[in-house]
């Protein structure tokens, strides 16, 4: 069962999970992410320590309102993730010390809200969020979101946009350049700083292959 994934906070799981995702069929931020995200987010804790019953909650509801990438609300959807988390935690009579903590994780984890995190449970989650938007798994989502939002994989006369400005929403590989090859440079937290460094890596590989194989 997936509640299991998050032990040993399977019951609160079992109690937020129902909000985790809302009616969407974005797989980019799918259970399966938010699953990931709490993968890195244990394995950055054990190094950086954190409150993990509160990043449990904040990994849980991070995406739990849904705006699609290209929507110009795209800034605003992990406030309104905070706003809705709120509701959520008050409603399990969580301490407000212990819901403001865990939702101002959640307000703080986007890269397009540019929220500065202010505890350690915060870069935690920023940094646990965006490990799953670096290396392969960052590849996959890039080409996945490019797909679901109608977007071609890269310009064919200057794929490298060396005479044009970059459009990650017209072409896939732009967005290599206007965000994942950037993320590297942003993580919170010296474990985050680590693993990232490995995934940055795949990044850059994987770019050079495929720009070798369309004759780049």
């Amino acid at each position: 069962m997936t509640e299991d994934l998050f032990a040993p906070y399977t019951a609160l799981a079992v109690q937020l999970l129902p909000f985790a995702t809302p009616e969407t069929k974005d797989g980019a931020h799918d259970i399966a992410h938010i699953t990931r995200v709490w993968k890195n987010v244990q394995s950055i804790s054990q190094v950086e320590n954190g409150d993990l019953e509160i990043l449990a909650a904040a990994t849980l509801l991070h995406d739990c309102v849904s705006v699609e990438k290209n929507s110009p609300n795209r800034a605003k959807a992990s406030k309104l993730a905070s706003d809705a988390a709120r509701t959520h935690l008050e409603t399990l009579g969580w301490a407000k010390k212990r819901i403001d903590q865990t939702c101002h994780a959640i307000a703080a984890h986007s890269f397009s809200a540019g929220i500065p995190p202010l505890s350690i449970e915060a870069k935690i989650l920023q940094d646990a969020d965006r490990l799953d938007a670096t290396g392969l798994i960052g590849v996959a989502r890039c080409f996945y979101v490019a797909c679901r939002m109608g977007s071609a994989l890269y310009e064919p006369n200057d794929p490298l946009a060396t005479d044009r400005a970059l459009d990650d929403r017209a072409y896939a590989l732009d967005h290599f350049e206007t965000k994942l090859l950037t993320l590297a440079e942003g993580f919170q937290t010296n474990e985050g700083q680590r693993l990232a460094k490995a995934r940055h890596d795949e990044l850059i590989d994987f770019r050079a292959a495929f720009l070798t194989q369309i004759g780049a």
